[in-house]
């Protein structure tokens, strides 16, 4: 009975996802083939529900410039998600050590204020607008950063 549901044509459509993923197949100079896959045009992006409250980023006004750098660090390097971590923890090795207090404290809002990680990406990569709120001089020069104009390898995060 199981079997006969799986395979019916209603029942396909509706447990295939609509965004698949298109193949390519090409072959190499060896007469392998290669299978690619291409990116969905479109980013499919859900609003949040508004019944669930955003955690507030507790602040923390007395804290050192120095152990805020320090605290910055780690958690650019420990996001969750490893085109975050590759990304801002190159960025945090080029640049916090020049940032001053106000800088410092824009970069702390920018990385600890957003809900998602994937809006940060999707904000420093361009794919999706920057809200007026974030786009401030760290997240220009964020952005300069992502697009990698001296063609660096960001392969590994970089060493402490």
């Amino acid at each position: 009975m199981l079997r006969q549901l799986l395979s019916s044509t209603a029942t396909r459509r509706v447990l295939l996802p609509r965004a698949t993923a298109t193949r390519f197949v090409s072959s190499n100079q060896n007469g392998l083939d290669k299978t690619e896959f291409a990116t969905p045009p479109e980013i499919i992006d859900y609003e949040d529900p508004s019944h669930l409250p955003l955690p507030q980023y507790p602040a923390r006004p007395d804290e050192p410039l120095q152990a805020r750098k320090q605290r910055l660090l780690y958690q650019s390097r420990k996001r969750g998600m490893l085109e975050n971590d590759l990304l801002l923890s190159t960025f945090v090795a080029k640049y916090l050590k020049d940032f001053n207090a106000e800088q410092t404290a824009l970069y702390d809002d920018l990385i600890n204020g957003v809900s998602n990680d994937w809006d940060i990406f999707y904000w420093a990569t361009e794919t999706k607008p920057t809200p007026p709120e974030y786009d401030t001089e760290i997240m220009k020069l964020l952005k300069e950063h992502v697009k990698n104009a001296e063609r660096v390898q960001r392969i590994r995060q970089p060493d402490l």
